[in-house]
This record gives C-alpha cells, structure tokens and sequence, in this order.
C-alpha cells in the first residue's frame, strides 16, 4: 500500500513543462471523433486504460471558486454527474490546450451519455486568469466546459491545490505580468457522488478517458 501511495503521489505532482505563450484555441482542421461504441469497446477491450484508482486515497473534496460569470461557484453543485478536472492556466501553449482538446473529443465519443459529465478547469494562474477571460477561454473547447479562477488573491486555489495534490510554480519570470507556470498535468475523474475515483494521466487517448468515464457513469 505504501508504494501504491508513493507511485500515486509521484504521478500527480508531475509537473508540465508549458511555455509562454498567448492564449490558443482548438484547431478547426481536426478530424471528428469515432463513432463512441467503436471507440470505448475498443479501449475497454484492449486493457491499455492508464488511470489510476484512487477511491481509497485521502485525495479531493468539495471547493467553491469563481466561475466565468464571477459568481461562486461549487463542486459540489455538480453531483450526479461525473467531473473530469483539471488545472492549468490559459498562457499555456500546449499542455492545457491539448488537455482539454482530449476531454471534449472523449465527451462526444460517448454519445447521449456527454450530457452527464462535466468538465471543470480551474486555473493555477489567478494572477492573470480573470473569471472573464477564464470563462472564455475554457469555451474555445467547449461550450459546456467550465473554468474556474480565484478572486480572492489566491488563498482559495491553495486550499484546493492540497486537496488534489497539486504543484506548481512561476518559472521564467520577466515581469509581473510576463511569465510561464509549470504545473501538474492530468486529470481527476470525480464520480457521481462528488468523490474524486481515478487519476488520468497527462498524454491518455480520448477513447480511453471515454472508457473510464463510461464506467463512472454506469455505476
């Protein structure tokens, strides 16, 4: 158990390794998804899914942040469906962006069953990350997505950042403005009842995040 614990704890505080750069948007040239029955039996029958459970770990919980609209708003407000969270910051240029690119493309691949799962992006950059601008940007992805900032000099994200185990930290800092965040990278997939159930590493396909998720809401 307690290298189970030490490999689980190594996994979350991987650091991604962003750049600066201005905010991007999902490319339009991309082509669609797979049909979602094709796609997830494919995934569940060949055993390659990367997450790791983590229902047994003293990982999560509910917190309140700001959403796109500067109201509060609660993790737990979305019990009854399943949550793929994660964190980043919308100056990053590839991670972020390619994170949430997968999770919209796992959400169309699981058909009538998208509409119960969420996708929640909280920032690690409250500096810079504006309810606004975190609000717009989470919707370049998706138009249900939902991003969240902290408006209250950061003391709300460190709270949440122990919660989940996150790390990270301004790097190349020019000015107060100008500057790149590493970060941990994946994502957590909360079920229906709020509690955080397996961690998804940085670089699973969207077939396979589909799969997991599907075992979520089928529960």
């Amino acid at each position: 158990m307690q290298i189970r614990l030490l490999l689980i704890g190594a996994t979350a505080i991987l650091l991604a390794a962003c750049q600066e750069s201005t905010t991007q948007s999902p490319t339009n040239n991309t082509p669609s998804a797979p049909a979602a029955s094709n796609t997830i039996a494919s995934a569940s029958s060949s055993g390659s899914l990367k997450s790791v459970d983590i229902r047994k770990d003293d990982i999560g919980g509910d917190f309140t942040l700001t959403d796109g609209n500067g109201k509060p708003f609660s993790l737990s407000s979305l019990k009854g469906k399943v949550v793929i969270l994660s964190f980043g910051f919308t100056n990053c240029p590839d991670v972020c962006p390619t994170e949430l690119f997968t999770y919209s493309e796992a959400i169309k691949q699981l058909g009538e069953q998208g509409k119960d799962v969420a996708v929640v992006f909280v920032s690690v950059d409250p500096e810079r990350d504006t309810p606004d601008l975190i609000g717009r940007y989470t919707k370049q992805f998706n138009p249900n997505f939902i991003g969240l900032t902290d408006t209250n000099q950061g003391a709300d994200i460190a709270v949440v950042k122990q919660q989940y185990r996150i790390v990270s930290a301004k790097t190349e800092v020019k000015s107060d403005t100008l500057y790149n965040v590493d970060h941990s990278s994946g994502a957590y997939l909360i079920d229906k009842k709020g509690e955080a159930a397996l961690f998804v590493p940085y670089g699973t396909e969207s077939p396979q995040i589909a799969a997991d998720v599907k075992k979520l809401l089928d529960e």
